[in-house]
Order: structure tokens, then sequence, then C-alpha cells
């Protein structure tokens, strides 16, 4: 008997973000939600001039693979220009800043993925 999540299949088509698509909302486009995967993935979409603000990934790389649109990220080392094609490895510890330019910018992230929230006991009163 096979296991199903040992298939390869199609879980996303992004053509419609590669085409530029400017109807596209802003806002999380897709979320990988197989079950049983060791990684997650996410298509984002930022609107023309949308910030998303100086922040840190403390635990995880990301990858970051421009799909539409064009944009800048402020890191340590200055800003580097984003254009569709463009393919960003951020490693943990990095601290970037995303901005879309004026058409807005689509991007696809991949990273490990994260374990699930547990609740741990805590120290005796």
């Amino acid at each position: 008997m096979s296991d199903e999540r040992a298939t390869p299949r199609v879980v996303h088509d992004l053509r419609p973000l590669l085409a530029d698509d400017t109807t596209v909302p802003p806002g999380v486009v897709w979320r990988l939600a197989e079950p049983g995967r060791q990684l997650d993935a996410n298509v984002l979409r930022l609107g023309p001039d949308q910030v998303v603000e100086t922040h840190t990934e403390s635990d995880l790389d990301v990858l970051l693979v421009v799909v539409s649109g064009t944009g800048t990220l402020e890191g340590a080392d200055g800003p580097i220009a984003l254009a569709a094609g463009t393919t960003l490895w951020l490693p943990r510890g990095s601290t970037r800043r995303l901005s879309a330019g004026a058409q807005g910018l689509g991007y696809l992230t991949v990273h490990r993925r994260r374990p699930g929230m547990q609740i741990t006991p805590g120290p005796p009163a």
C-alpha cells in the first residue's frame, strides 16, 4: 500500500502572480497545508508601496523567491533590489524590511516547518 504523502503532486498554480496580476489582493495568497510535511511555504502579495516592517527571524533560515512585481529588501548590508526571479537566502538571525514597488510585490517563502505550539509545565511555585 502506498503512502499518499509520498506522491508528487501540484499544490498551487503561481501563474496569476507571475503575470503581475495587480488584481490579486494583498496578503497570504497561498499556504502549504499538506499533512505530514517537513516544510512551510507561503505565497504573499504586498500591494503597491506596502511595507513589511523591520523584523528578525531568530530560529529559521528562509528562502525568498520573488514571483511578481518589484521592491526592496533592506538588510544589515544595505538595500537589495527585488524583481521577479530574484532568489534570496535569509539566514536565521538576519534582520530585514521589505517594501513593494509601485506595482506591488509577490513572493514565495520556504523554510523548515515550525513545531506546533506546546503547553509545558512552568517552574514549581
